[in-house]
């Protein structure tokens, strides 16, 4: 008899679990709001991940996320409300492609402020060098031909 409970608890149990994950690998019906859904999961960053798409990653928070966003656009929301949702939870870094905006105007130049910085810093370097060695005093200048004739004369036979 315990054996028995035991096992219709087990044969439940494995029954409901096995339903919830049916539920929640359930393709959509609709064709295109699962292709909007896709749309929404390659334009936001995985959180998690911070270098995937959420339609790329495989982390527990890309699964929630793109619930998520199944469950917005079946409610009929529009792709714009769906990503201002994930950006006013996560902030606008969630875009994979931030817009250019003045929040965000240091994510799109940065690179290349950057890149100018390093260029001027070599250049400003080079010239210094470049100086530094240009002139030498007339001391330096003898010094450099007795060497160059001594050298010369060790080399004839």
């Amino acid at each position: 008899m315990k054996l028995r409970r035991t096992a219709t608890a087990f044969a439940a149990s494995v029954l409901a679990s096995m339903a919830m994950l049916v539920q929640a690998s359930a393709p959509m019906q609709d064709q295109e709001l699962q292709d909007r859904e896709m749309e929404l999961a390659a334009q936001l960053r995985c959180v998690v991940c911070q270098n995937q798409t959420v339609a790329e990653s495989r982390a527990p928070m890309a699964e929630d996320m793109r619930l998520e966003i199944r469950s917005q656009l079946e409610q009929g929301r529009s792709n714009d409300q769906v990503i201002a949702f994930f950006e006013q939870r996560y902030g606008a870094f969630v875009r994979y492609n931030p817009p250019w905006k003045p929040s965000t105007w240091l994510l799109w130049s940065g690179p290349f402020l950057v890149a100018l910085g390093g260029l001027a810093l070599l250049r400003r370097t080079l010239r210094r060098t470049r100086m530094s060695h240009a002139s030498l005093t007339p001391q330096q200048r003898d010094r450099a031909r007795q060497w160059l004739d001594s050298s010369s004369q060790e080399e004839s036979p």
